[in-house]
């Protein structure tokens, strides 16, 4: 079966770091577009960061402090986020696209991870 498992969020002061990591079960990345979204509470899920066959892509609110990559095995998909902001609290997920190349609709993604905390205090 098919899994994606997000981890390494947690509670950080502004200005901090975190690697947020997602592992793959059941298939490997392949050749398909994966992404990192991110949810805060009363807001709608958001594209932070995609990568694909051309490159990554970031939003504008995240440019110049993510940095999205995966490994050579692509079963392990990796967000570093430095210089963070209270702005950047959210839960945060990975996904894995339908095909090669990365789009910023939702729909355009079948799985799923179940998300980890990332906590940013001023």
């Amino acid at each position: 079966q098919v899994q994606l498992v997000e981890s390494g969020g947690g509670s950080v002061q502004a200005g901090g770091s975190l690697r947020l990591s997602c592992a793959a079960s059941g298939v490997t990345f392949g050749t398909n577009c994966m992404a990192w979204f991110r949810q805060a509470p009363g807001k709608e899920r958001e594209r932070v960061a995609s990568i694909d066959s051309i490159g990554p892509m970031y939003a504008d609110s995240v440019e110049g402090r993510f940095t999205i990559s995966r490994d050579n095995a692509k079963i392990s998909l990796y967000l570093q986020m430095n210089s963070l902001k209270p702005e950047d609290t959210a839960m945060y997920y990975c996904a894995r696209g339908k095909g090669g190349y990365c789009y910023t609709s939702l729909l355009e993604y079948n799985y799923w991870g179940q998300g980890t905390q990332v906590t940013v205090s001023s």
